[in-house]
């Protein structure tokens, strides 16, 4: 299909294919969420459960890409099953405009392939990959705050959120330094080139590995887990 020549040659026709029989569930369509969404709806990732119980506000608008002036107060997850309705009617979104909680994550997660974590909060982070590892999925973890972000990917066993968050198991932090428009773009891609890099089996994986970004002095360092 010519919609997806651009593809190739980063992927082979046979890889290109069978992202069409995948499912990614997003947990989360704001600022990471959102460009999550474009980039695996614009790949051809056959199924997306787009994950939100917010709806949109004004000061949304400075940096996630589903928000818009017209849709101040309504559904992040609706507004993801019609911006993608526009963008690529060929896959199948499923939003759900519902937080993960321990009533729904089984029906809401089960039959992915993989989940990514869009989510602003180390308690729903910790919560999400508990529920990743009872159902052994492999999930992807982004989080931002001003011009720094970190991604790891996280397999059944790895518990690597664990590491990261050790010290504020029991506490929630806040994010003093904001979320600029560009942070999140940068953070969201490199969750998405994990995600097909699981889907696929190639290439190497964040796993048991934190990539951490500073933009504000250009420097992207790994650290072992």
């Amino acid at each position: 299909m010519s919609r997806y020549i651009r593809n190739m040659n980063a992927l082979s026709e046979i890889e290109n294919d069978s992202l069409r029989e995948k499912k990614v569930c997003v947990i989360g369509c704001g600022g990471l969420g959102g460009y999550i969404i474009e980039m695996l709806g614009r790949l051809g990732i056959g199924t997306i459960a787009a994950v939100d119980g917010d709806v949109f506000d004004e000061s949304n608008l400075n940096r996630q890409i589903l928000s818009e002036v017209s849709n101040i107060g309504k559904s992040k997850a609706n507004q993801a099953f019609e911006r993608m309705e526009k963008v690529n009617p060929d896959i199948t979104i499923i939003p759900i405009s519902e937080n993960l909680t321990e009533k729904n994550y089984n029906s809401i997660l089960k039959g992915c392939h993989v989940v990514t974590d869009a989510l602003d909060s180390i308690a729903d982070r910790l919560f999400l990959q508990k529920c990743c590892e009872e159902l052994n999925l492999p999930f992807v973890h982004g989080a931002i705050a001003g011009w720094y972000g970190q991604v790891t990917t996280v397999l059944p066993g790895d518990k690597s959120l664990d590491k990261i968050y050790s010290t504020y198991k029991d506490v929630e932090i806040e994010n003093p330094l904001g979320n600029p428009s560009f942070i999140p773009a940068i953070v969201a891609s490199i969750e998405v080139s994990e995600v097909v890099k699981v889907l696929i089996n190639r290439g190497e994986l964040l796993r048991n590995k934190l990539l951490f970004i500073n933009l504000l002095n250009n420097n992207y360092e790994i650290v072992e887990l």
